[in-house]
């Protein structure tokens, strides 16, 4: 089964059904840069997990967002089932990596419903590149 990408206004959802091993770019998720183009500054990332079967997690999940524009500094939480795991502001660049701890998600890991979800600040309009960024989350 394919993933569902759903596309709102500040906020992209990936749903992945299946435990997808190493490391993969935004666009091979489906996502086009056109998707990726957030006037306001403010994105909302929702990787839905729920349902996903049996996996083993990365040992060090790593999300990487690159943009067009270097940034001075952004603002970057990740709520793994409502619960902040990473709390972070990052200083001028074009890319920010998000390394996450495997141990903390699996805690919170429910039966059902797991949701990681990165909230981000810019500091002006961003176009993030769907062919370089990333998420690496199971082996």
């Amino acid at each position: 089964m394919e993933n569902k990408i759903e596309i709102n206004q500040g906020e992209v959802r990936i749903k992945l059904n299946t435990p997808m091993s190493g490391k993969l770019t935004l666009s091979s998720l489906g996502l086009k840069n056109e998707d990726l183009y957030f006037q306001s500054g403010f994105v909302r990332l929702l990787i839905d997990l729920e349902g996903i079967g049996e996996h083993q997690y990365y040992s060090v999940p790593t999300v990487e967002i690159v943009y067009s524009e270097n940034m001075s500094e952004t603002h970057w939480q990740c709520e793994f089932n409502n619960v902040t795991i990473l709390d972070k502001n990052d200083h001028h660049g074009f890319s920010t990596i998000l390394l996450l701890d495997r141990k903390k998600i699996s805690n919170l890991e429910h039966h059902h419903e797991n949701k990681l979800i990165i909230h981000v600040e810019f500091p002006k309009e961003v176009q993030i590149d769907a062919e370089k960024s990333s998420i690496h989350l199971f082996n």
